[in-house]
């Protein structure tokens, strides 16, 4: 019989997440060209565009979404929100393990005694179906990443598996 579970979460390093960030990359960079092309008094792709305001303002666009593609870019590159989940039966502890921004607080390493745990909740979050954990004198704690799009079927044969588990209850409630 298995002693310990662990379950990775992978944070912002997700696909939609890359994808974002090239996307903006991308687009921003085509705006500040043409921003500046016309600046410079150049005919961009046969049209005629006045500095002022167009110009400026996809200069303004240009640079909003070169830093939004650069902060996705290190949300990905620290990996933000990724860590474990570890459910440890012979030492009788859970270990909730996060990384944050770069810091003195860029561990987030959280343990929990095996008694102190009251059950799991499905619950709804964001309109998505999220796993709790419901902890005494604490507040329940997500443990399924918001991003993934699971199934009600999908979360509910997980936290039925992890309930068993733990051997606590198991509280579905969607509103």
């Amino acid at each position: 019989m298995k002693l310990i579970k662990r379950y990775s979460i992978s944070g912002s390093r997700c696909l939609s997440n890359f994808l974002w960030a090239i996307l903006l990359l991308f687009g921003s960079s085509g705006f500040l060209l043409t921003g500046f092309l016309c600046y410079f008094n150049n005919s961009t792709f046969g049209t005629n565009i006045q500095f002022f305001p167009q110009g400026l303002i996809m200069i303004f666009y240009g640079f909003l979404g070169f830093f939004l593609s650069l902060y996705l870019g290190l949300t990905i590159f620290w990996g933000l929100g990724s860590g474990f989940n570890e459910f440890n039966k012979r030492d009788a502890y859970i270990r909730i393990f996060r990384w944050g921004f770069p810091g003195k607080n860029r561990r987030m390493d959280f343990y929990y005694a095996w008694e102190d745990i009251l059950g799991l909740r499905i619950g709804n979050l964001n309109s998505q179906y999220v796993l709790f954990l419901q902890v005494r004198g604490k507040k329940e704690i997500p443990l399924t990443q918001i991003e993934d799009l699971q199934t009600f079927e999908e979360i509910e044969k997980q936290a039925s598996l992890l309930a068993k588990f733990l051997q606590v209850s198991l509280n579905i409630r969607i509103s």
